[in-house]
């Protein structure tokens, strides 16, 4: 069997075995995964880049900690976890506001017209403004759910939290999020007749 079609877990048997190179195939198949992740915590590029970069060296360092009965995936993100979590706090240390987040939830199709794309610049920019306004602890499995399109479970395991946890967090996340966007612009939410 080619080394490429290996299980993640496969490959990282190997890495603990001494297989450096094996750990670029490791990087690949996570490289995008965790630049777009960093991304939803750090708007700076080049900051999410390194972050992802700083994931990889973390996970290579620690790999022999990594348990080959459990997915590997999670652990990874646990990793990465960590490292934005820092990143975040350093930022907010120092009065930067480093989101940029897109949409969570999915809003009318508007017509492509000037209008319709005002309307989607102007919900998005809303949805920014008020993701910003939530906790690391609600966006956090907010991200991980809509964006990375990961389970209860998968979450639970990153955030090292209860599944019912992740459950309670994202729906509270999203009712702050329903209110935050209420309170900014009344009309939300309002049926037009």
């Amino acid at each position: 069997m080619d080394i490429s079609e290996k299980t993640d877990e496969e490959i990282a048997v190997l890495v603990q075995r001494g297989n450096v190179q094996a750990f670029g195939i490791l990087v690949d198949r996570y490289e995008g995964k965790m630049r777009r992740y960093a991304k939803k915590f750090i708007s700076d590029r080049e900051d999410a880049k390194d972050l992802a970069q700083e994931v990889f060296m973390k996970a290579y360092t620690n790999i022999q900690s990594f348990d080959v009965e459990r997915r590997f995936s999670p652990w990874i993100y646990r990793i990465a976890h960590n490292e934005f979590v820092n990143a975040l706090k350093k930022k907010l240390s120092e009065k930067i506001f480093p989101f940029d987040l897109d949409l969570f939830f999915p809003h009318p199709a508007a017509q492509e017209t000037a209008d319709g794309e005002s309307y989607r610049l102007e919900t998005k920019r809303m949805m920014d403004e008020c993701l910003n306004k939530l906790s690391p602890k609600y966006r956090e499995p907010l991200v991980l759910y809509y964006y990375e399109e990961m389970g209860y479970k998968e979450i639970a395991d990153i955030l090292q939290i209860p599944i019912s946890t992740v459950g309670v967090r994202i729906q509270r996340g999203k009712g702050m999020l329903k209110s935050f966007i209420e309170e900014r612009d009344q009309s939300y939410g309002r049926e037009t007749k």
